[in-house]
């Protein structure tokens, strides 16, 4: 999937127009994007370290996969086609929820993303691309919190925000 455009939106998701990818990351115009997080069996989370040629945000620990859906597609086939490319696994995934932030990154580029999170499963190992992904690992989540909490500057700043909603996600799908 070639990733050069986004969809632009407003708060409400309603799409607005479309803009090459570095341009709206340089403007930080609002605009659709995606975060995958992959469990194992043992309710561990796959983690991905960014590749160090990616455009921000290199050499950071993050959720399984992210990206950004191209127009004409479906949000979950694109998500389903990026988990793919990044780290060479399909799986079932299953929509948690949506949230808006905004984030100044390195490179002198901003996020401000409408970001939809997946969340699925899967016990195999990846197959990374390593133009994406520099290392990965499966990792207990509270293992994962203490190193983000210890070490904040190692993680993604969209991951670092996600996470505490992911949790809270899951909590609530337990309890129901």
């Amino acid at each position: 999937m070639k990733n050069d455009q986004v969809i632009l939106v407003n708060e409400n998701n309603f799409q607005r127009g479309i803009m090459e990818k570095m341009e709206a990351h340089k403007k930080g115009e609002l605009h659709r994007a995606f975060s995958i997080f992959i469990f194992n069996s043992q309710g561990e989370l796959l983690l991905q370290k960014r590749a160090l040629t990616k455009y921000h945000s290199g050499g950071l620990w993050t959720n399984t996969c992210c990206g950004h859906p191209q127009p004409e597609i479906n949000l979950e086939e694109c998500a389903h086609k990026r988990l793919n490319e990044e780290m060479g696994l399909d799986c079932i995934l299953e929509y948690a929820f949506n949230f808006i932030y905004k984030a100044e990154l390195d490179n002198e580029l901003f996020e401000n993303e409408l970001d939809h999170v997946f969340v699925g499963y899967y016990d195999g190992i990846p197959v990374s691309n390593p133009f994406e992904v520099s290392h990965w690992k499966y990792q207990n989540m509270h293992a994962v919190l203490e190193n983000v909490k210890s070490n904040p500057e190692e993680f993604t700043v969209w991951f670092r925000i996600i996470l505490p909603q992911l949790l809270d996600h899951i909590h609530n799908k337990k309890s129901t």
